[in-house]
């Protein structure tokens, strides 16, 4: 039973967190995703290290809130947890000056002992947090904190405050793995002892793996994008750790993060030059020209302004910048870098720096406010990463209404949709291989649509700038994973409704997208069925040939008896079949057309099957006597006028031979003619009058049937032709005789035996018929031509009756 006043109670713990620290992604993410997660429902806290850089505004916020001790192995390090409620949500400062009280939260020798700390003060704090606050999802970002999950399986299971725990793991970046001496496994973890974790830690001969023991014990993996969720699985990108992914790929997804939409939005950022919106972009050819001014470019709004906000490393795509920087400044593309890093990529910047002046702008530094100038100026932003897990630089250039040129990896294939020129599809320029060429080739795509179609420029940028890339988005994804590892919780209602408006929609193309594929898969049996000389399929075959028939009006009575053989879909295309064919006894020609509209592969299904209920005919009425034949025949004449008719228009016969048809029936009778028009008319009293019969014989059909379709389908057509010129006596005589047997037995035509005789041979009397008679006569008009007799006989039958 789901639990309707409980809310889910998440434990978010980060090794950094925005405002109060940041150094790279994971500190967008920890900042942004928790506040996105109350606005949905649940309640965060968020553990952080007590950090010495912390500004001391926010120290001054900071109360403390408990304090324990945390045994790592031999040590016994004091905790103290501060708390911190901003933008509602709820922060627990790890606070041990020992480990945490340093210039930078990473990079020192110790950083191993440091980290073990943290993680098994998480685990520890579980227990010291506000009454009432039960943790239900411990959920842990990179190696910093990968040992959360391992201290949890191995010191704190059983404990009924941690049975209900479950963890999650996310990895913002594989390459970053907290790799250590093994002398760490007894000396800080204290886990040499346990078989267990000594091997699943372990990654080589002589050291030990933070993050592996995090993909081994958590719950869960996410990582920041489905298409890195998949490259980290390969050699090439899972930096060692291919092996245990691919082992645990059933647990491992990658959801997309968003960005601060608020505070990236170009509509109301105060870091920028001017302010715009979608509609009106005017504002952002003034950042433009005062960007161009402070970096000392030519101040020309007809030439593309392309800019990079990254880390100088070969990660990012710096040698292929190096590779095609000369092509791209002497194509009039103006360039300008923000960023530090490898040495010689610094210098190879202030080189083109000088020998393009006006044109290449290099800043090697780090500034957060030049940054957002730069996004909100530029027209295309590149980001040429050789691995890029997701990357927000790009979302937060599509933000503010800047092209992006990505290479197709990880999260930046995943935010990028490329342009296409035929469509206008598109939110920037992408290339496939870590190739300068064709980084260079992109890079000119876009320049060319800048300079020669100015109006599908405008358009991309409006299709960019509305993308949606919010924490609501993602938060909705983390909280599907984090109550399918908690069933018993009930989900919010705000969340509920969300996947309300979206589940209806899927569970409908759902069943729109099944319903066909069972309608036709339903006929598609009796297809093979002439082919492989199966029984079985024959009832699916005479199914529709039932529903064929001219009791089109008797059609409810008809499904209520088919129905064990034929499923719901089925008759969904019976009853289509049975529409389009009903056209055709009035004009054969046109009933073509129709059919063929209605469904031109069911068309062709029936086709086939129908030729098998001829083929099947043959050989038993060969077999009976003459006199039954052509008593049956009469009736068949009678009863089968739009079975024929649809049999032949669906195993589409030629315009040719309708015509010779239909000459063939004006020798015969001119009532014929007459009858053609009003066929539905005259086929609704027949089948009012026989309603118990059809229903009865519907059982018994398809066993007949079945038993002939197991015949070879090549002998009926030597048959037919033997049997041509006895049918077409038959079928002369047959009026005349039927109507001396309607008068005398007028009850007969109620009773299921000779109906089922009558059955039996009407597919067998058309199916002989057909091919040789009615191959060149219309199928409608011998059947038509009878069709009067017959009902006059019935009526003339039941007047006797009743004078009777």
């Amino acid at each position: 039973m789901a639990q309707t006043s409980k809310k889910m109670q998440i434990v978010f713990a980060s090794a950094e967190c925005a405002p109060f620290v940041k150094t790279g992604g994971l500190g967008d993410v920890a900042g942004s995703l928790p506040a996105a997660l109350v606005r949905a429902g649940a309640e965060v806290i968020v553990m952080v290290p007590k950090y010495a850089t912390i500004k001391d505004e926010y120290k001054a916020q900071m109360e403390h809130f408990a304090d324990f001790y945390v045994s790592l192995s031999w040590r016994n390090e004091y905790c103290g947890l501060e708390k911190l409620e901003h933008d509602g949500v709820t922060y627990m400062f790890v606070d041990n000056e020992h480990y945490f009280a340093r210039d930078y939260p990473y990079g020192f020798f110790d950083d191993g002992e440091r980290f073990a700390f943290f993680s098994k003060a998480i685990t520890e704090s579980l227990q010291h947090l506000p009454e009432g606050f039960e943790c239900d999802i411990l959920h842990c970002n990179d190696w910093q904190t990968a040992l959360a999950p391992v201290f949890l399986r191995e010191f704190y299971q059983g404990l009924p405050l941690y049975d209900r725990v479950k963890t999650v793991f996310s990895i913002h970046n594989v390459a970053f793995q907290g790799q250590f001496s093994d002398t760490v496994m007894e000396d800080i973890l204290g886990m040499a002892h346990i078989p267990a974790a000594a091997t699943q830690l372990r990654c080589d001969a002589c050291s030990i793996n933070y993050m592996l023991g995090a993909l081994h014990y958590a719950d869960a993996i996410t990582t920041v994008s489905p298409t890195y969720a998949g490259e980290i699985q390969t050699p090439e990108f899972g930096e060692g750790l291919d092996g245990v992914l691919r082992e645990r790929s059933y647990a491992l997804q990658g959801i997309l993060n968003g960005i601060d939409v608020v505070g990236f939005d170009p509509a109301t950022d105060k870091r920028i030059a001017a302010n715009y919106t979608v509609d009106d972009r005017a504002g952002k050819a003034v950042c433009k020209a005062k960007l161009q001014e402070e970096l000392g470019l030519e101040i020309r709004d007809d030439r593309p302004l392309m800019v990079m906000v990254t880390r100088l490393t070969r990660q990012k795509g710096m040698d292929l910048v190096m590779y095609a920087l000369d092509r791209i400044l002497s194509g009039g593309v103006q360039v300008a870098v923000l960023g530090t890093g490898d040495r010689d990529y610094e210098d190879g910047l202030r080189y083109f720096q000088g020998k393009y002046p006006g044109t290449m702008a290099a800043r090697i530094e780090f500034d957060p406010a030049l940054s957002q100038r730069m996004y909100a100026a530029a027209d295309m932003f590149l980001m040429p990463s050789k691995f890029e897990p997701c990357g927000l630089s790009q979302i937060i250039a599509m933000r503010y209404g800047t092209l992006p040129i990505v290479r197709e990896t990880g999260g930046l294939k995943d935010t990028v949709q490329p342009y296409n020129e035929f469509t206008g599809e598109g939110t920037g320029f992408s290339f496939s291989h870590f190739n300068g060429d064709e980084m260079g080739d992109a890079v000119f795509r876009a320049a060319r649509l800048f300079w020669d179609n100015r109006e599908a420029w405008n358009q991309l940028v409006t299709q960019a700038m509305s993308q949606d890339f919010s924490w609501t988005r993602s938060a909705d994804k983390y909280l599907d994973l984090y109550f399918f590892m908690h069933p018993e919780i009930e989900r919010p209602v705000a969340v509920e409704a969300a996947a309300a408006v979206e589940e209806p929609v899927a569970v409908e193309a759902a069943a729109a997208v099944e319903e066909p594929v069972a309608a036709e898969a339903e006929p598609a049996a009796p297809v093979k069925e002439p082919a492989a000389a199966e029984a079985e399929p024959a009832a699916p075959v005479k199914e529709p040939a039932a529903a064929e028939e001219p009791k089109a009006e008797e059609k409810p009575a008809d499904d209520g008896e088919v129905k064990p053989t034929a499923k719901p879909a089925a008759k969904k295309t019976t009853t289509r079949k049975t529409t389009a064919k009903k056209a055709t006894t009035t004009k054969a020609a046109t009933s073509k057309t129709t059919a063929a509209k209605a469904t031109t592969t069911r068309k062709r299904t029936t086709a086939a099957a129908k030729k098998a209920v001829e083929a099947e005919a043959a050989p038993e009425v060969k077999a009976e006597a003459t006199a039954e034949a052509t008593s049956a025949e009469a009736k068949t004449a009678a009863k089968a006028p739009a079975k024929t008719a649809a049999k032949k228009t669906t195993a589409s016969k030629t315009a040719t031979k309708t015509a010779t048809a239909k000459k063939a029936t004006a020798t015969k009778s001119p009532a014929t003619k007459a009858a053609t028009t009003k066929v539905a008319a005259k086929t609704a009293p027949k089948a009012a009058a026989k309603p118990a019969v059809k229903v009865e014989e519907a059982p018994s059909e398809p066993k007949a049937e079945a038993a002939v379709e197991a015949k070879p389908a090549a002998k009926t057509t030597t048959r037919k032709r033997a049997t041509t010129t006895a049918k077409k006596a038959t079928t002369k005589t047959a009026a005349p005789k039927a109507e001396a047997k309607a008068k005398d037995k007028p009850a007969v035509k109620a009773e299921p035996e000779p109906k089922a005789a009558e059955v039996k041979t009407a597919p067998k009397a058309t199916a002989k018929t057909e091919p040789a008679k009615k191959a060149p006569v219309s199928p409608a008009a011998p059947a038509e031509e009878k069709a009067p007799t017959k009902k006059t006989s019935v009526r003339k039958a039941t007047a006797t009756r009743k004078r009777r």
